[in-house]
């Protein structure tokens, strides 16, 4: 168990460090000048160079390097050009709706795939499985914005059932503002809901047939017991993989969606830094979202040990 622990998070530090290295080179490799880029074309060479020399570009490479890998170690990812806050407090700010937003989308998700998936497998090659895979593939196909775009027009705009777009004022419950995200957590999870219904089908086909299945029915156990007891919790790997990895995807696809929709979160403030050229919060976000897609691949293979006692020894 701690061989195991001591594995996963040196490779979760090695890949961090990967991420810091290529986030790092972003900058620099991009054609142009980056000051010239973030004070636009009416800027003077004096402008330029004073904000330079403000952003250490007149230093080596390498002093630019460690001086960024220090401040990323310290918590310091930096200051908001635009803001002028720091890019930590600034993702801190946008942080709740991202937040709540994933993971209603992935509840959405989750609850729709698991149990389809399941029947799916059960009654493989029925009219419902037939159904329900041609209903993944056809999910699988939809963009999230577009969908988000068809629950607005007919959930708040005929309907009237929700608000187009924001996420409540200052003074708003969390009630009220978690059904600003009814909407967009519906069109998220909608879309994801196909891969991991199709990983729990194909999980499930694997194991109905084993031995140990049939022998659980041969001692009069009910179907209900032997399909959620006994194969769906041999089936759960897999699954508990492509969960994680759609949790993890889920925060990248909320730019889109949380631009749709006007929500204030993570998303939304990446877009606009990208249409300030803040370079600082760009490189912010993403370590940010890569190192959520790290803990989420750990928290997974952690997972792994509860559900199967076996890979403790592998």
């Amino acid at each position: 168990m701690l061989r195991i622990l001591v594995n996963r998070i040196g490779g979760m530090l090695v890949v961090m460090l990967l991420v810091i290295v290529l986030v790092f080179l972003i900058i620099h490799i991009t054609p142009g000048d980056p000051a010239a880029v973030m004070l636009g074309p009416d800027a003077t060479a004096d402008d330029i160079a004073a904000l330079r020399e403000q952003l250490g570009l007149n230093a080596p490479l390498w002093q630019q390097f460690v001086h960024y890998l220090s401040g990323v170690l310290q918590g310091d990812l930096g200051r908001s050009l635009f803001l002028n806050i720091p890019v930590t407090e600034a993702l801190w700010q946008r942080a709740e709706p991202t937040f709540f937003l994933t993971l209603m989308a992935l509840l959405v998700a989750t609850f729709i795939a698991l149990p389809i998936g399941i029947l799916s497998a059960y009654y493989r090659g029925s009219w419902f499985d037939q159904l329900a895979t041609t209903l993944a593939m056809l999910s699988a196909s939809i963009p999230s914005f577009w969908l988000g775009l068809i629950f607005i027009q007919v959930f708040a705009v005929k309907l009237g059932w929700f608000d187009t777009s924001g996420y409540g004022g200052p003074d708003a419950t969390l009630a009220s503002r978690l059904s600003h995200l009814v909407m967009p957590a519906l069109s998220l999870g909608a879309v994801c809901s196909a891969l991991i219904m199709r990983f729990t089908r194909a999980s499930m086909l694997d194991v109905l047939n084993d031995d140990y299945v049939r022998t659980a029915r041969a001692k009069g156990m009910s179907e209900y017991r032997v399909v959620v007891k006994h194969a769906f919790k041999n089936a759960l790997i897999p699954v508990l993989t492509v969960i994680g990895l759609t949790a993890a995807l889920l925060v990248s696809g909320a730019i889109v969606t949380e631009t749709v929709f006007g929500l204030p979160g993570i998303g939304s403030l990446t877009v606009s830094a990208v249409l300030r050229r803040d370079y600082p919060v760009i490189q912010g976000t993403l370590l940010v979202v890569s190192g959520l897609y790290v803990l989420m691949n750990f928290i997974v293979d952690m997972l792994y040990l509860w559900v199967d006692p076996r890979v403790r020894y592998a």
